[in-house]
């Protein structure tokens, strides 16, 4: 009989880790908190959906003398416990359907269902508690355009790459003080209107704790609603922390194969390594890619940022790739290449 391949030994740092979450989701326990989700924009496509949350026990969320949410420091987006391999139930229509999270709580599940193209809400629950409303964008069978964005220094200023910069925009920075790249918005919004049906995707290498942040930030500067795929950062198996690379190039390849008939306009800028990123994913996958759009960082950014990333070759033959310092000149660059019109 032959034997089972031996599991892989888990780094000692995500052991380390896990207890620390087990001790802390135990003390506050303890003092009376429960398990809530928190929903993150899924997307997706004919009979399926990809849903996405995070299984946390939070502290009591705060407001305003109005009853509105109050301002929020980047730090308490990490102050939440994470749940490991909670039991979360999905109401889709009449369907109920049941998944695990992840040991960092995270829920990145596939169900198979049906439904209509366009923005669909469904609800999650974790351990009895109220059903919690989360949505997803469902991508048309006959859809060939999509939009995959950056976040940090594409859409917001962040100058990310600089650990210290990082730390004080992550865990200090009140979220209302965080500045959008001017004409980002617009050029999204254009895009989108001239492709009906296009799905949006924002993808990140910042952690799902500022999700919650970032889905304000985006509404306040009315950048166009989207699905989410950002990352935990935490350890894994093998390594102390997750790679930021591996994780847009992961999600680029799942995209290409979830949607093969779809073409995407693939926009970054030239901090960190988004143009290497995107060249070696048009290489791989040259009929997924309808262009390239990178935003150069101003000079004061770039020097914020550790520099710019090195000049990456690229095939114009297979998609256009512009560059420019802002929305605006994108848009313009984008209309000459004739992805806008």
């Amino acid at each position: 009989m032959a034997s089972s391949p031996p599991a892989p030994r888990i780094h000692w740092f995500a052991r380390l880790e896990h207890r620390l979450h087990v001790w802390r989701e135990g003390r506050a326990r303890r003092r009376g908190r429960t398990a809530t989700i928190l929903p993150f924009p899924g997307y997706g496509g004919p009979g399926w959906v990809r849903v996405v949350g995070r299984v946390l026990i939070v502290p009591p969320a705060r407001s305003t003398k109005d009853g509105e949410p109050a301002s929020v420091r980047g730090w308490r987006s990490f102050v939440g416990i994470p749940v490991s391999f909670a039991k979360v139930s999905v109401q889709i229509g009449d369907s109920l359907h049941h998944v695990v999270a992840d040991r960092g709580g995270v829920i990145d599940s596939v169900i198979h269902v049906e439904l209509e193209p366009g923005w669909q809400t469904f609800t999650f629950s974790v351990e009895g508690q109220e059903p919690v409303e989360a949505t997803a964008f469902i991508v048309s069978g006959s859809t060939h355009f999509g939009v995959v964005s950056d976040v940090d220094d594409t859409v917001m200023v962040t100058a990310l790459p600089r650990p210290f910069i990082a730390a004080w925009n992550s865990f200090v920075v009140d979220e209302h003080a965080r500045i959008p790249v001017p004409g980002m918005a617009v050029l999204l919004d254009q895009v989108l209107r001239e492709y009906p049906g296009a799905p949006m995707i924002y993808l990140s290498t910042g952690a799902w704790n500022v999700a919650p942040t970032l889905r304000r930030f985006l509404g306040r500067h009315l950048f166009p609603a989207g699905s989410m795929l950002l990352t935990d950062w935490g350890p894994t198996h093998d390594r102390w922390f997750r790679s930021g690379r591996e994780h847009k190039l992961t999600n680029l390849r799942r995209l290409a194969t979830e949607f093969p008939h779809v073409k995407w306009l693939l926009i970054g800028d030239d901090g960190q390594h988004d143009e290497a990123i995107y060249s070696e994913f048009m290489d791989e996958h040259p009929t997924s890619v309808a262009g390239v759009a990178i935003r150069r960082l101003l000079p004061a950014e770039a020097v914020l940022a550790g520099g710019r990333a090195g000049h990456e070759p690229h095939s114009e033959d297979v998609a256009p790739w512009v560059s420019a310092e802002d929305g605006a000149g994108l848009r313009d660059l984008l209309g000459e290449a004739g992805i806008l019109h």
